[in-house]
């Protein structure tokens, strides 16, 4: 997929969690994971800046998953002994799970392909696809879109004031 349609896989993955900080009165917590989340959604991409790495090769894996939530754990620990938003705790488990889930909703999105992934390589080279889409159709990109926006705009209708 496309950069739009990556930001609306995002917004539709980190959508649970966002609902689920706003139940437990964190909203500044919530709308910075919704931010970070959009925000990472063309991380593993990357990989098409970087000589000599494969485009949906290691980024486009479980582990760089774990290793970018890892990182933004780390990061919200080290800013939660500071920042006032949370406790080291708190922000760390935040950031890992923001981290996580925007690596994974671009893999998800972009298993809808025909070039599909192998998310569980080096463990394995079974690679997934649905071939529902290009990575370049239009409609698709901008459904993601739209999902994203509405299952945000829903979570925000359900959310307490």
């Amino acid at each position: 997929m496309y950069r739009l349609g990556h930001q609306g896989a995002a917004l539709v993955v980190y959508a649970p969690l966002g609902l689920a900080l706003l139940l437990l009165g964190r909203p500044t917590l919530a709308i910075v994971g919704g931010a970070g989340s959009v925000a990472l959604a063309s991380l593993p991409d990357v990989d098409q800046r970087l000589p000599g790495v494969a485009h949906r090769g290691v980024t486009h894996t479980l582990g760089f998953a774990v290793a970018v939530g890892g990182a933004l754990g780390v990061l919200g620990w080290l800013l939660g002994r500071d920042a006032g938003v949370g406790t080291p705790v708190e922000l760390a488990a935040v950031g890992f799970a923001v981290g996580t889930t925007a690596v994974v909703s671009h893999l998800l999105a972009d298993a809808i392909t025909p070039m599909g992934i192998t998310p569980f390589w080096p463990v394995s080279d079974r690679h997934y696809t649905l071939g529902v889409c290009r990575a370049d159709n239009t409609l698709a990109n901008y459904a993601l879109l739209g999902l994203g926006i509405a299952l945000t705009v829903a979570v925000l209708a359900v959310a307490p004031r």
